[in-house]
This record gives C-alpha cells, sequence and structure tokens, in this order.
C-alpha cells in the first residue's frame, strides 16, 4: 500500500495534484489555511487505501509539496 504526504506549509493550492491522481483521490481542503494563506491538499484518511503509487501528484507539484512512498 502507498502513502501521501503532503507538506500543508508548501502546498500552494493549485490543484494540479487534484487533475493528475488517476484515482480521484487527491483534493484541496477549504476549510483550512497553511501558513501562506493557501487552501492546501490532502487526501481523506478512508481515501488513501486507493492510492496506487504511481506519484502523479508529486511529480507535478511545483513546490515540491507532495511525497509518495510505496
Amino acid at each position: 500500500m502507498a502513502s501521501v504526504k503532503i507538506y500543508d506549509d508548501l502546498c500552494k493550492g493549485c490543484r494540479l495534484c487534484t487533475t493528475a491522481c488517476p484515482k480521484g483521490i487527491m483534493s484541496n481542503d477549504g476549510d483550512r489555511l497553511n501558513s501562506k494563506g493557501f487552501h492546501p491538499a490532502f487526501v481523506k484518511p478512508e481515501d488513501m487505501e486507493k492510492c496506487i503509487g504511481c506519484a502523479f501528484c508529486a511529480t507535478i507539484c511545483p513546490d515540491c509539496a507532495i511525497e509518495v512512498e510505496r
């Protein structure tokens, strides 16, 4: 099983990861702001098991805010 770690304070909420994810498990948290004032990306804990570890989200992230572990 793969896991996605998002460094909230690096995320600028660009949503590129949400479009790159083939499983559609990445989203942006509209209720929470990081220290830079952006809505960071996240994966719901119940959706983490759907992650296939492709790392498309991490590859497309311009701020290197996502790490995928397999």
